[in-house]
């Protein structure tokens, strides 16, 4: 299950958590990644790591999922380097707010499906023709616990996140006769966002979201081993399907309570 050689990964957000963990694990495994990162310093401090660790073969590609022209360039990096993309995660988000529904705004809504329902559609759309033409490809998109529990204050993203998950399901039916699956990993993980989000509601910060097993996950031990899984050989017969990576948090719809201002 471990043996990614001779693949290449296409990672986005790839600059910190649960992102840099899958490309970790996936370099640990042999593969060619390409660190798809708004951010050039954590992406390439990411890079450095990869051949450091594991000599793996890794490059660093700006990308801000947001544009449609970057999206394209991230793929044409990976292909022009290592003759195309094998396995796709889409991971990247650019942080929101934490306030009612009536208190959204327009621009806030439109930065979800900017990141998730555009970006990700942009993505696979692009990988198809490498992965059709292969007769195999792995997609791996993140979702949230937050959309499918409807968590409140995280409209923007639980409503995009859970187009991404319908996008997914019907990518992996549309295109399973080509040999490619598509799934998705809803995480509950201590990552750069869920922090930025406890810090906008002390609630949280003090327990009002903790998994029947007690403890928040974390991208190294509990997400990337998965992530590995579903990018490799024993998971070709594995599509459309949804994995929480939540401590159980999903089994009877629990998550956090707490007040929102008006």
């Amino acid at each position: 299950m471990s043996d990614l050689r001779g693949r290449t990964a296409l990672i986005t957000g790839a600059g910190d958590g649960i992102g840099r963990a899958i490309a970790h694990r996936y370099a640990k495994a042999g593969a060619n990644v390409v660190v798809a990162e708004l951010n050039s310093v954590t992406g390439n401090h990411v890079v450095e790591e990869l051949r450091t660790d594991y000599g793996a073969n890794a490059e660093f590609v700006a990308a801000d999922v947001t544009d449609h022209a970057q999206v394209l360039r991230m793929v044409e990096v990976a292909t022009d380097t290592y003759g195309g993309v094998d396995i796709l995660v889409n991971n990247a988000w650019g942080g929101g707010t934490f306030r009612k529904a009536e208190n959204k705004t327009d621009e806030e809504m439109q930065h979800g499906l900017d990141m998730n329902v555009w970006a990700g559609f942009w993505a696979m759309k692009a990988v198809f023709p490498h992965m059709k033409a292969r007769r195999w490809g792995r997609i791996i998109n993140l979702c949230s616990i937050n959309g499918v529990n409807a968590y409140t204050g995280t409209l923007e993203y639980n409503v995009s996140k859970e187009a991404l998950r319908a996008m997914t399901r019907t990518v992996a039916r549309e295109w399973a006769e080509h040999q490619i699956t598509a799934n998705v990993l809803c995480p509950a993980a201590m990552t750069t966002a869920l922090m930025d989000l406890l810090k906008q509601s002390p609630d949280l910060a003090t327990g009002a979201q903790t998994p029947p097993m007690g403890r928040i996950g974390d991208p190294d031990k509990d997400i990337a081993g998965v992530a590995l899984f579903l990018a490799s050989e024993d998971a070709g017969f594995m599509t459309g399907n949804t994995l929480f990576l939540d401590g159980g948090t999903h089994i009877n719809g629990g998550g956090w309570d707490v007040e929102l201002p008006d």
